[in-house]
C-alpha cells in the first residue's frame, strides 16, 4: 500500500553514520532536520553532504531542513549548581543583575524580555512546572509571585505565553548559524519561536540579500501569540511545523488537538504544507515498541491528512533509528489506505472556490479512477496546491531541477522525480517512460490510468 504521509526525522548522534542515514533513507525517511541548537557550523554541513552524497547514489530526493535555536530564553546561574527551595505564594525576582542568584532572585539575561513584560503575565520555567506571575515592573527587576512549583536551579529554560516580547526571532547566533547554512543550499530552513508574520518576513530578507537560492521557509508554531496570527503567518511562510512541545506549555495542554486540527484546516485552505512533531514516538529513544497512545497519535496525524509527521529524540539520541522510522513507516502506511476509505472527503477543502482549478484536476483523477496525477513542475507551487486537495491517488512531479524535487519531498502524496530529459518531453507519451518509478512503493504501474497536468 502506498504511504502518502511523508517522514521528517531528525538526525543526531545515533544516525549520523552513512550506514545508518542510507538505512533511515531507505526505510521511509523523505526528509531531514538538522537542529542547530546542537551541532553548528562545518558538523551541521558535513550532515549536509553526506545526505546529498547518499540521495544522489539512491537516486532518491530528500529533503534537508536546517531548524534554527531561535529566542529560547532561560535564566542566569545561582550560587551552587544545587536545586533551591521555593514555594507557592513568596516573592521571586528576576533582574538584571548578573551576580548568582539564591531562592528569592536570579539574572534574567534577556533585555527584551524585561522591557515586554507587564503585571499579570505569567512565566513559565521548566517546561511549565513552575509557574509565576508578573506583580511588579520596573526597568531592572521584575517582581512574581510563585504559582507553583517548589525547586529552581540555574539556566532553567522558560516560556512567556501572556507576553508579545518584542525581539528579533533572529539571535545573534542563529544570523551565524544561517550564513553558514546558507552556502549549503539547504532546502528548507525552520524558524523557531515565530509570533507574527513580520518573523519571516525578517528571515526571508535575510536569505535573500545572502543568495538567490530559493530557500523555502518553515515556520515553527510554538506560542499562544502564533497560534492567534496562524492566518498571517501562513499567508507568508512556506510551511508550517505544529512543535507541540512548547505549545502544550504555552497554551493549556487539553486545547492543543483542537489547536492542530485549526492549524491543519488552515494551511489546507492555504495551500501550505504542516508538520505535525513532538514526541510522535518518544518511548522508542529506548524501546523497541512504542505504545498504543503513540500509535494512535501517528495514525491521527494520518487522518488529519497532515503532510509530514516528525521524529525527535527517537532517531538523534535513540538506541535504534532505523527501527522506529520502519515503525513510523507502517503506520503511516496503514492508516493512510484506511483513511481512503471515503476517498470523495479528500476531494474537499474548507472554504475553496468552486472553480479551484486543482480541486478539478483532484475531482477528476478520483471519477477517472486514476492511479496517478502525472505533473510536470518547474515549481513547487502548483503540485502543492492539488496535494492540499488531498486527492486519493498519488502524485507524480516530474522536476527539472533537483531543488524543487528536493522541497516537494515534504509534500503530502507527492512522488517528486528529478528527470530533466523527461520534463524536455512533457507530453502524453512520457508516462511510459516513469512506470515503475518508486517511492517507497510503485506508484504507476502498466495499464494504469493517469491524470496530466503540465504546469511549465
Amino acid at each position: 500500500m502506498p504511504r502518502f504521509t511523508k517522514i521528517t526525522s531528525s538526525i543526531g548522534p545515533s544516525c549520523e553514520t552513512e550506514r545508518v542515514l542510507k538505512q533511515m533513507i531507505l526505510a521511509g525517511v523523505n526528509v531531514c532536520r538538522l537542529n542547530f541548537s546542537h551541532d553548528t557550523g562545518e558538523t551541521q554541513g558535513h550532515k549536509i553532504d553526506l545526505i546529498r552524497k547518499i540521495s544522489d547514489a539512491l537516486n532518491m530526493p530528500v529533503g534537508i531542513m536546517i531548524d534554527l535555536q531561535g529566542p529560547k530564553h532561560r535564566i542566569g546561574n545561582f550560587a551552587t549548581e544545587e536545586k533551591y527551595q521555593i514555594k507557592p505564594g513568596q516573592i521571586f525576582t528576576f533582574d538584571s543583575n548578573d551576580t548568582p542568584g539564591d531562592a528569592t532572585r536570579v539574572y534574567l539575561p534577556d533585555a527584551d524580555v524585561m522591557q515586554s513584560l507587564q503585571i499579570g503575565d505569567r512565566i513559565l520555567l521548566n517546561d511549565g512546572k513552575i509557574e509565576m506571575q508578573v506583580q511588579d515592573v520596573s526597568p531592572n527587576a521584575i517582581r512574581t509571585k510563585v504559582i507553583r512549583g517548589t525547586e529552581i536551579w540555574s539556566r532553567r529554560g522558560f516560556n512567556l505565553p501572556d507576553t508579545d516580547v518584542k525581539t528579533s526571532v533572529l539571535t545573534d547566533k542563529d544570523r551565524a548559524d544561517l550564513e553558514y547554512a546558507i552556502t549549503k543550499n539547504p532546502d528548507w530552513v525552520a524558524v523557531s519561536f515565530v509570533q507574527r508574520s513580520e518573523d519571516i518576513a525578517e528571515v526571508r530578507d535575510f536569505i535573500t540579500e545572502r543568495t538567490s537560492h530559493p530557500i523555502k521557509i518553515m515556520a515553527k508554531i510554538e506560542r499562544r501569540m502564533a497560534v492567534e496570527k496562524i492566518t498571517d503567518i501562513a499567508s507568508i511562510a512556506d510551511g508550517i511545523m505544529i512543535a507541540r512541545g512548547d505549545l502544550a506549555v504555552e497554551l493549556p495542554y487539553e486545547q492543543v488537538p483542537a489547536i492542530s486540527r485549526h492549524i491543519i484546516r488552515e494551511c489546507r485552505r492555504l495551500n501550505r504544507p504542516v508538520v505535525m512533531a513532538t514526541q510522535m514516538l518518544g518511548s522508542m529513544v529506548e524501546n523497541e515498541f512504542p505504545t498504543r497512545a503513540e500509535i494512535s497519535d501517528v495514525a491521527n496525524a494520518a487522518y488529519l491528512r497532515v503532510d509530514s509527521t516528525m521524529t525527535s529524540e527517537e532517531t538523534t539520541i535513540g538506541s535504534n533509528p532505523v527501527n522506529v522510522v520502519e515503525t513510523m513507516n507502517k503506520i503511516l502506511s496503514y492508516s493512510d489506505d484506511d483513511a481512503m476509505a471515503n476517498p470523495a472527503d479528500w476531494v474537499r477543502t474548507e472554504n475553496a472556490p468552486e472553480n479551484d482549478w486543482s480541486r478539478s484536476v483532484s475531482s477528476m483523477a478520483f471519477l477517472n479512477h486514476a492511479g496517478a496525477i502525472l505533473v510536470f513542475a518547474r515549481d513547487t507551487v502548483g503540485v502543492t496546491e492539488i496535494a492540499c486537495r488531498r486527492p486519493d491517488v498519488p502524485i507524480v512531479a516530474v522536476c527539472d531541477d533537483k531543488l524543487i524535487a528536493n522541497q516537494l519531498c515534504i509534500v503530502r502524496g507527492v512522488n517528486s522525480v528529478y528527470m530533466p530529459d523527461l520534463f524536455a518531453q512533457r507530453d502524453a507519451s512520457a508516462v511510459a517512460h516513469i512506470i515503475g518509478i518508486k517511492s517507497n512503493k510503485i506508484v504507476i504501474v502498466d495499464g494504469d490510468k493517469v491524470s496530466l497536468c503540465d504546469l511549465d
